[in-house]
Order: C-alpha cells, then structure tokens, then sequence
C-alpha cells in the first residue's frame, strides 16, 4: 500500500494509505481498529467513480476526510484519469479546493 502523510490524536499527523486491490485510500485511527475510507471504482479503462468517504462517529468534524480527498484526486491528476464525483464530499472538496488540474479530470 501506497502511504502518503500518521494519524496520532495528539498532533493530527495523518497518513493515508492507498488500497489498489481493494480500490480504497484508508486512514488508520487509533491504531488499527478504527479506519476512514474512501471507496473507489473503475467505471471504464480510464475512468474512475469516486463513490463514498467515510469518517466513524468519533473523528468526524477535524479535517480527515479532506486527506482522503485530496489523496483520491491527486492519484486521479498523477495516473490520467477522469473522476465522477458521485460522492458529495469529493464534490465539496473539489468546490472548496479549485485546483485546475483537477477540473481537467472531472467527468463532465
């Protein structure tokens, strides 16, 4: 598994991981039990559905499904892929966060 940035409470360091086989970036919470992900499917040769991000209960509301996002989007931007955003938090981070190069990568 790819790994970029380590969840710790006391500093917010986060790490996601990025799950070819299970088409999913997860980030680790409180060791290993508890996980944020962000589930992915190929919709075409080169085409991905950004379909769901997930935050438990416990950890919403400080910023971790944003690294899942951002995570997502840059692989789509690094591997030359069109998204559809069916999932309404990628939407909202690509809204908040107006990078042209994703733009260049959203499924119209």
């Amino acid at each position: 598994m790819a790994q970029a940035n380590a969840f710790e409470a006391n500093n917010s360091q986060i790490q996601v991981e990025h799950d070819k086989k299970r088409r999913q970036f997860v980030i680790r919470l409180n060791g290993s039990h508890d996980r944020a992900v962000l589930l992915y499917e190929y919709v075409g040769k080169k085409t991905v559905d950004l379909q769901h991000t997930e935050v438990p209960d416990a950890y919403r509301g400080r910023g971790i499904a944003k690294h899942l996002a951002k995570a997502a989007m840059d692989f789509v931007v690094e591997e030359d892929l069109k998204a559809h955003l069916t999932c309404w938090y990628i939407q909202k981070y690509v809204k908040e966060n107006p990078q042209p190069q994703y733009f260049e990568h959203i499924h119209q």
